[in-house]
């Protein structure tokens, strides 16, 4: 078996220790063979998180799924592995963009105003929270835009604004409305994700108009310069099309790559940008 493979191997194991239970950097470094350095810097290019993010991010996941399985708030907490409540509250809540108890109930009590215009990239759902643009969908079926709001936020308190007809709404929505026609815009945007998806979102909102940057670009940025698999896999979870500029992101050779709103969409947006 080569180095390379071997080291995989490894690291795959420390995953599987971590999924398990909560070990130390120390004891996981021991258990798969490495020393504690190593393995945290190998095991941050490869997953793009460290051990500790990775158990984190794990303990998140399965609070999660107990909320909305309409566990016990403190039974999901501690079953999840939280010493204490104010441990989740401190980092978790954060994350959720939500209290525990909120997203026990899908987000009830989470407001969240949206409407569907017509843009310079067809139509468009705009969804904003009290903090910033939560959601921009790009789509050309009315009825499915809307189905996929409500799957992203099932039991939030959704408030639709016909043409954006209200004195929240609709300044935003003229925002994003510019922002998609190619014009310089102020987008207050509220991201929801895990800490990495942040990073990745954050850097690829530094990269200027008309220029592009590899996967393995925006890996190296963000201090995990193995990661370019789970960058990609960050871009193809932003929510908010063309403000969270993942247009900008193409593969080593120049080629497009992938595009969650299709590559002709992606092609358009950046032939755009260049020719301004």
């Amino acid at each position: 078996m080569n180095t390379a493979r071997q080291l995989r191997d490894k690291l795959d194991h420390a995953r599987r220790l971590l999924d398990d239970g909560e070990p130390t950097l120390a004891e996981l470094a021991a258990q798969v063979d490495l020393s504690a350095s190593h393995l945290q810097r190998r095991f941050a290019e490869h997953f793009g998180l460290s051990p500790a993010e990775y158990l984190a991010q794990r303990k998140l996941g399965t609070l999660k799924l107990a909320l909305r399985e309409g566990s016990d708030v403190s039974a999901a907490l501690y079953d999840a592995g939280y010493g204490s409540p104010s441990r989740v509250y401190e980092g978790g809540a954060a994350r959720l963009g939500m209290t525990p108890a909120r997203y026990r109930s899908g987000g009830a009590g989470e407001q969240i105003r949206w409407s569907i215009a017509d843009t310079a990239l067809g139509q468009a759902l705009v969804a904003t929270t009290s903090r910033g643009i939560c959601m921009i969908e790009l789509g050309e079926d009315a009825a499915q835009l809307e189905a996929q709001l409500h799957a992203e936020f099932p039991k939030a308190q959704l408030e639709r604004v016909d043409s954006g007809r209200d004195e929240f709404l609709a300044p935003r929505l003229r925002a994003v409305a510019d922002a998609l026609a190619g014009r310089q815009a102020q987008v207050p945007v509220d991201l929801i994700g895990t800490a990495f998806q942040k990073k990745v979102w954050d850097a690829l909102m530094k990269i200027p108009r008309g220029q592009t940057r590899s996967y393995a670009d925006i890996a190296r940025q963000i201090g995990h310069p193995r990661a370019t698999r789970a960058v990609a896999n960050a871009c193809a979870g932003n929510r908010l099309a063309v403000v969270v500029p993942c247009h900008r992101v193409v593969r080593g050779d120049g080629s497009l790559g992938g595009y969650r709103w299709g590559l002709p969409m992606k092609q358009q947006v950046l032939a755009r940008e260049r020719a301004a």
